[in-house]
C-alpha cells in the first residue's frame, strides 16, 4: 500500500470525488488550491484533499474510498497519513460534512469532535437536494482534530 500525492492531472480522480462532494463546480473551488494524495494497493482505493485554512488549522476538503473497499480501513489511513504529515506545521485537522449517519460516526471513531456548524449549507450552495443515508444534508458539520 501506498500513499502518494498528485500534483498533476487532479481531475482524473473526478468519480472519486464526486462520492464525497456530488457537485463537480464545488469540487472546482478547491482542487487546484488543495493537496491531494491518493492512497494505492494495487490500484487506487481512495483519495484525499486537504487545503491550509490558516492560524494552523489543515482542512479535508475531499475524501472518498471506492465504494468496493469501504470498510477495510482505507479511509482511516488516508486520515491517520494526513495527520501525521503535517503534524509540524498544523495544530488542528478539520472536516465539513453533512450531518449524516454515515459520515460523522466515521470521523468520531477517527479522533475528531463536532466543533460548529453552518446552517443551511448545503441547501444554498448546492443546485439540488443532497441526501446520504436517507437523510437530507442540509447543515454543514465541522469536526476537529487536533494533531
Amino acid at each position: 500500500m501506498i500513499i502518494r500525492e498528485v500534483n498533476e492531472n487532479k481531475k482524473q480522480f473526478i468519480s472519486l470525488l464526486l462520492l464525497a462532494d456530488e457537485q463537480e463546480n464545488m469540487i472546482d473551488r478547491y482542487i487546484e488550491k488543495g493537496t491531494m494524495y491518493v492512497l494505492e494497493d494495487d490500484n487506487v482505493k481512495a483519495e484525499c484533499v486537504v487545503t491550509d485554512e490558516g492560524n494552523g488549522i489543515l482542512e479535508i476538503k475531499n475524501i472518498a474510498v471506492n465504494p468496493e473497499n469501504q470498510g477495510m480501513g482505507y479511509g482511516k489511513t488516508l486520515i491517520d497519513f494526513i495527520a501525521s504529515q503535517y503534524a509540524d506545521e498544523y495544530s488542528i485537522l478539520q472536516v465539513g460534512t453533512g450531518d449524516s449517519p454515515l459520515t460523522i460516526p466515521f470521523y468520531e471513531k477517527c479522533g475528531f469532535v463536532r466543533f460548529h456548524k453552518i446552517p443551511n449549507f448545503f441547501t444554498d450552495n448546492y443546485d439540488h437536494p443532497i441526501y446520504e443515508g436517507g437523510v437530507q444534508l442540509i447543515d454543514m458539520v465541522y469536526l476537529q482534530r487536533h494533531i
